[in-house]
């Protein structure tokens, strides 16, 4: 059992990181209460994080190979126990959002790192058990998220969603220094800080703007200076890479069409499968007038199916990548179409089947990711390939938010302007987005109440309907890439290169 304590020491690191990602959403109305704030000010509280942890992940997990991936994994618990700490003891929204900035720092640091640290502890079937425990880890704690805050919101406080961080990472941060052992690349390497720099603003920037236009509109000038700045940025990252000796990210790998499917399914699979949670988490709690626990309850499904699946894939041996990432995100494409059947009069029952088959997905697709992206590179590129494809996870996931959010209101929007006769429909579109629907409906004109609530569910349901489409959609796309892209070894064991032989990046280079 002791080989497994590694695992362990990583997977309790990797499920405090990603439960914070999601567990926040049930609890922004207590939030918003508590600091006599909009809701729409505290989504803040889970774009932050995500952004930050999005933007940050790719220099931390090369910088990894460099400094020592042990090190940079307990700096990151470490920064993460802190900043969890001053989010608990916030005294105003400002204070929060900025501690949970720092947060996201910390959860870079470790989540840049965890599946380099698997890679050099675990091989052969030992490391198909080890990604298929830390996928359900995983899935486990995205999907767990809501419950665990609803439940710690209603009967203890929101504060608790992060005092319950300390003692969990403060146990990680002993069992790492105990049984994780170092290991980086060879001296000698200049940090590549042009590229870490650019690409943080332009992940930054991007995911700002489209949050932005979400509340502001296209054409702000803050919108489109946001996404100039990111266009800007990126070419500069590019030209950056390109130039440097040892990039934070080497775009030669992207010649490999399994490396650039992994990143794309990636992508693709986060934002799909969990970015619309926190707009279904909204609807329960601010139109069907459920309670936080009630709300992440009927999230469970989810978080249980993905658990079931991430096990039983690794009980009964690995699958090839390809089959495995296709058949995974070909279930999420299911499990949202499954979801997108609302009407005014649903209830969430109407979502459960829906988020379990998206579970399964879930529980399948994510194990291969991990190992996946260590198959694709030389295990000195570990840290990197690692770095991406919980880089382009994160991001899928920052800007799945911001996307959909957009999405959502215009759809919103769109059947006020159809089917009721509100005034300042755009404005009442926000306020709904915002968490005010009982608001606007205590306040229409006496006799029009049960008009009004019916408007509203109505253009939820109908705004939840059309993200959700795209969310399968988008799924579907990827299941098609990945399955036309991913071809690696079914071990999901990374190569090593004869002695003698060219390496894959001299053969990459080759190609060129």
């Amino acid at each position: 059992m002791r080989k497994w304590l590694p695992l362990a020491a990583i997977s309790l690191g990797t499920f405090m990181l990603l439960l914070d990602v999601t567990i926040v959403t049930v609890a922004l109305p207590d939030m918003a209460a508590d600091f006599d704030t909009t809701l729409a000010d505290l989504e803040w509280v889970v774009d932050i994080y995500a952004l930050s942890l999005a933007a940050l992940l790719l220099g931390v997990g090369s910088s990894a190979d460099r400094i020592g991936r042990k090190k940079v994994y307990l700096g990151g618990l470490v920064v993460f126990t802190t900043a969890s700490l001053v989010c608990a003891i916030a005294p105003n929204a400002g204070v929060l959002i900025a501690a949970r900035a720092v947060q996201g720092l910390g959860a870079a640091g470790m989540f840049g790192t965890t599946i380099a640290l698997l890679g050099m502890h675990y091989s052969g079937r030992d490391r198909g058990v080890a990604f298929a425990v830390w996928g359900a880890v995983n899935a486990i704690a995205a999907a767990a998220g809501p419950v665990v805050g609803g439940l710690l919101t209603e009967y203890l406080d929101w504060r608790w969603i992060f005092f319950v961080n300390l003692p969990v990472c403060l146990a990680a941060v002993a069992m790492t220094l105990r049984v994780v052992r170092e290991e980086k690349s060879p001296g000698g390497q200049r940090a590549d800080i042009l590229g870490i720099l650019t690409f943080t603003v332009a992940a930054g920037s991007l995911t700002f703007a489209l949050i932005h236009a979400h509340s502001d509109g296209w054409g702000s000038a803050l919108t489109l200076t946001m996404f100039a700045v990111a266009v800007v940025s990126l070419a500069l990252f590019v030209a950056a890479e390109l130039r440097h000796e040892h990039p934070i990210l080497d775009l030669s790998l992207f010649r490999r069409p399994s490396f650039t499917g992994i990143m794309v399914s990636g992508l693709i699979l986060q934002g799909a499968a969990f970015a619309y949670l926190l707009f279904e988490s909204l609807w329960m709690q601010t139109v069907l007038g459920y309670g936080p626990v009630r709300a992440g309850l009927y999230i469970l499904p989810m978080s249980g199916a993905a658990f079931l699946a991430s096990m039983l894939a690794g009980k009964f041996g690995p699958l090839p990548p390809r089959t495995s990432m296709s058949a995974g995100l070909a279930l999420i494409a299911v499990g949202s179409a499954l979801q997108a059947t609302l009407d005014a009069g649903s209830s969430a029952n109407t979502l459960v089947f829906g988020l379990t088959v998206s579970g399964l997905g879930v529980g399948l697709a994510t194990p291969s990711l991990g190992a996946a992206a260590l198959a694709s590179v030389p295990p000195k590129r570990g840290g990197m390939a690692g770095g991406a494809v919980n880089t382009f996870r994160q991001l899928g996931f920052a800007l799945g938010i911001a996307v959909f959010g957009v999405i959502f209101q215009s759809r919103i929007e769109s059947v006020l302007s159809e089917k009721g006769d509100l005034s300042g429909v755009h404005d009442t579109a926000v306020a709904l987005t915002s968490g005010q629907a009982q608001s606007i409906i205590s306040g229409s004109p006496a006799g029009e109440s049960a008009e009004v609530e019916h408007l509203v569910r109505e253009a939820f349901a109908s705004g939840l309907n059309l993200m959700l489409w795209v969310a399968a959609a988008l799924a579907a796309l990827a299941a098609v890439i990945s399955f036309a892209m991913v071809r690696l070894p079914v071990s999901g064991a990374q190569h090593r290169e004869p002695k003698g032989a060219p390496t894959q990046e001299a053969r990459a280079d080759a190609t060129a």
